[in-house]
């Protein structure tokens, strides 16, 4: 008979949940069998910081390594205690998503005490240890800076078509803009026209100028996130599809060997995987095209899983079509990252 997997209360004495917030977090702490022992708020200065770790210290009579620490936003909220705690000796774990029932009360107290005795029951193995370090922090500054500047940048130029394509100013706007007609608009100069005509030229030239800027600044930006995952795990971007950009994004979500040890692994991480969803008994049939016979309604109903990692989809997305356009039998991307152990860890 297979022995069952050890659980955190067979490990540690002392669970300590977090409930993090702007000014301040909520702790509570409780031992192996569930009891709560006390509960208290800091603020998240850098003094209530240190009085919170010392107040754990004092509560769990100093012992680090029966103590373990968990916390809900370790990447944002409680990114500092994490930091902080981490420096002192305690292992900082992300908490679970808690499962409210309903009637239930919420408080920032309730929150905490939920978050560690549901830490309490979890396996070892399946504990989502927080993902740090300055490689990690580097990487995922870079990852949403990309993501913001690819934002504002389609959005300029959806409006500098929408200008182009509302005014006579000279530029063939029918179809979507060019490099070379971005570049010629950012170069215009003014001219003497009505009034109308001149502010909207005027303003397709701050769009365009502002699209070049942004290009640089992506180029810049892919330049420092490849000198990076060069240094750290050159062999991902050994694999074919697999990019600088797409390099980053998965390392941002990976977090130790193991974590991502399979396809499905990572497409449950990226939100890919569909979840078992509930489904009304007597929902009517969808419509159907016509010349096709009716299809009765599936019992099976899925949904994405809303607390997946979303940036880590273009990671799951990208490498493939790479591999349709040359398939050389290249290992996939989530093989590649469960079976190597020299990955660095972000510790």
């Amino acid at each position: 008979m297979p022995s069952l997997p050890a659980t955190v209360a067979e490990t540690y004495r002392f669970v300590v949940g977090v409930d993090t917030h702007a000014a301040t977090h909520s702790y509570a702490i409780v031992d192996d069998r569930g009891a709560l022992l006390d509960q208290a708020t800091f603020p998240t200065t850098p003094a209530g910081l240190r009085r919170a770790r010392d107040w754990i210290s004092r509560r769990t009579e100093s012992d680090l390594d029966s103590v373990l620490v968990a916390a809900e936003g370790t990447g944002s909220y409680g990114a500092v205690l994490s930091d902080v705690l981490a420096e002192a000796g305690y292992r900082v774990v992300e908490a679970p998503t808690p499962r409210r029932e309903r009637g239930r009360g919420k408080t920032d107290a309730l929150d905490a005490a939920l978050a560690a005795r549901a830490t309490l029951v979890m396996p070892l193995a399946r504990l989502r240890d927080r993902r740090a370090g300055q490689t990690h922090t580097a990487l995922r500054v870079l990852t949403v800076a990309r993501e913001h500047l690819n934002i504002e940048r389609t959005r300029c130029i959806n409006a500098l078509t929408s200008l182009l394509r509302s005014h006579d100013l000279g530029s063939d706007a029918r179809k979507s803009l060019t490099a070379q007609q971005i570049t010629a608009i950012a170069g215009w100069r003014r001219r003497e026209e009505a009034l109308g005509t001149s502010t909207a030229r005027a303003e397709a030239v701050r769009l365009a100028k502002r699209v070049l800027v942004l290009d640089e600044e992506l180029t810049e930006n892919r330049v420092r996130l490849t000198e990076i995952v060069t240094v750290e795990a050159p062999d991902l971007l050994e694999l074919h599809g697999v990019g600088a950009v797409t390099a980053a994004i998965v390392l941002t979500v990976w977090s130790h060997p193991g974590r991502i040890r399979s396809e499905a692994a990572f497409a449950a991480i990226a939100g890919t995987a569909p979840i078992p969803a509930s489904f009304r008994e007597h929902r009517a049939s969808p419509p159907q095209p016509r010349g096709r016979p009716p299809t009765e309604p599936s019992d099976e109903h899925h949904r994405a899983d809303p607390y997946a990692h979303r940036p880590s989809n273009p990671g799951l997305h990208r490498p493939p079509p790479g591999r349709r356009q040359d398939d050389q039998g290249d290992p996939a991307l989530p093989q590649a990252l469960g079976h190597r152990a020299d990955l660095p860890h972000p510790d």
